[in-house]
C-alpha cells in the first residue's frame, strides 16, 4: 500500500469536511466560493441559508461547525418557523453553538435537571459539567480500551467520569484514586448517582514511585484537572499509594488489569521510577504533561518500548494521550 504524502492527506481531510457543508447548507457551493476568496483576502460576507432562515458566519466559526458536522457531533440543523435548531436544540445563531459551552453541552445531548440538580444524557447522570466529561463521553477518549470483565486501576479519577464510562463499558471493579478531595467528594456522589458502589472502589490518595504523602494544592475542584499534587507533606497532605500497594491491597491480577493514568504528572515519577510495577500491566493508557516536570514524553517512551506497543493516539510536546499494549 502506497503512503501518500502527509500534505496530500491533509489537503483531502479539508476537502471532505468543506463538501460536508453541502449537508448543512441550502447555498453551500457559494458559501465555498466565498470562504475561499476570504482566505484570499477578499472583503466578501458568509450569508448562509437553511430553509428560508439567513444569517451570517465568521470563517472561523463556519469551518469548524462544518467540521464538527463531518466528525459526527452534529447530526442536523434546521430552520422551524424562523427559529434556528441544532441537534433538535433550539440557538440563537450557529455562533452560539461554537462559542457558548453550555450550549454546546445541550447540543451534544446532555440534559440538565434543575429539580435534583444534575446533568444527564442517556443512563449517565452527573452533578456537574466540564471538559473532561464532553471529552471522555462524546468525544471517545477512552474508546481505544476494551475494559469488558476487566479491572480498571483509575488513576486520576477525578469527578467519577472516566470511572462512570468504564463501569458502562462493562468493567468489572474499579480501583478509582483522585488526590483532591473535593474532586474526590463529587466523585463518590458520582457514583451513588449511578448506582456503582458495588464496581467502583474509591481511594482519596495520589499515586506515587515511594510510599508517604501527596501535597494536595490548595485549588478548585475544576483546577485541580490542570495542577500536578507532587508527592510531598504540606497542610493539605494525603497519602501517597504505590502500585504495588494497590495490587496488594485489591489483589488486583494485574496480567489482565488496565493501568489508566491522567494525573497531570505523576506519569513520569511512576513510570521513570517504579517501571517495575508499570510492567505488569496488560494495557496502558495515559495522558502525559510535560510542562509540569520539564521532561519530553520520549523519556517515558524509551522505558515503556522495552516491553509494550506504545501509540501517541494524539497530543503536541507538552500534552497528549498513549495508549499501550504489552507485547
Amino acid at each position: 500500500m502506497i503512503k501518500m504524502p502527509l500534505h496530500i492527506t491533509d489537503i483531502l481531510a479539508k476537502v471532505k469536511r468543506a463538501l460536508a457543508s453541502r449537508y448543512l447548507f441550502d447555498n453551500w457551493f457559494p458559501l465555498l466560493i466565498r470562504d475561499a476568496l476570504i482566505r484570499l483576502g477578499f472583503n466578501v460576507k458568509l450569508i448562509a441559508r437553511i430553509n428560508g432562515c439567513t444569517f451570517e458566519l465568521s470563517p472561523e466559526t463556519f469551518e469548524v461547525f462544518v467540521s464538527k458536522f463531518s466528525r459526527g457531533f452534529i447530526k442536523s440543523i434546521e430552520c422551524v418557523n424562523g427559529k434556528l435548531l441544532v441537534n433538535g436544540v433550539e440557538v440563537n445563531s450557529i455562533d452560539d453553538v461554537i462559542r457558548n459551552k453550555e450550549i454546546w453541552i445541550r447540543v451534544l445531548g446532555w440534559v440538565y435537571d434543575p429539580v435534583n440538580g444534575l446533568w444527564s444524557k442517556g443512563n449517565v447522570k452527573l452533578r456537574y459539567m466540564n471538559d473532561g466529561i464532553i471529552a471522555i463521553f462524546d468525544y471517545g477518549e477512552y474508546e481505544p480500551l476494551d475494559v469488558n470483565g476487566r479491572i480498571v486501576v483509575d488513576v486520576g479519577a477525578f469527578v467519577g467520569d472516566s470511572v462512570i464510562y468504564f463501569a458502562l463499558k462493562g468493567a468489572k471493579r474499579i480501583i478509582a484514586v483522585e488526590p483532591h478531595p473535593g474532586a474526590f467528594a463529587e466523585m463518590l456522589d458520582n457514583i451513588k448517582l449511578n448506582n456503582l458502589e458495588g464496581v467502583v472502589v474509591p481511594v482519596n490518595a495520589g499515586l506515587a514511585s515511594k510510599p508517604g504523602k501527596v501535597c494536595v494544592k490548595d485549588v478548585s475542584v475544576e483546577d485541580t484537572g490542570v495542577t500536578y499534587h507532587r508527592p510531598g507533606d504540606c497542610l493539605n497532605a494525603v497519602p501517597a499509594v504505590t502500585l504495588s500497594e494497590l495490587i496488594s491491597r485489591f489483589s488486583i491480577n494485574v496480567d489482565d488489569a488496565i493501568l489508566k493514568m491522567d494525573c497531570e504528572g505523576c506519569e513520569f515519577d511512576v513510570i521513570l521510577n517504579d517501571y517495575e510495577h508499570v510492567r505488569l500491566f496488560r494495557k496502558l493508557i495515559f495522558e502525559y504533561h510535560s510542562k509540569f516536570v520539564n521532561r519530553p514524553v520520549d523519556d517515558l517512551l524509551k522505558v515503556l518500548n522495552r516491553d509494550y506497543k506504545c501509540h501517541v493516539l494524539r497530543g503536541n510536546e507538552d500534552f497528549g494521550v498513549v495508549h499501550c499494549i504489552r507485547r
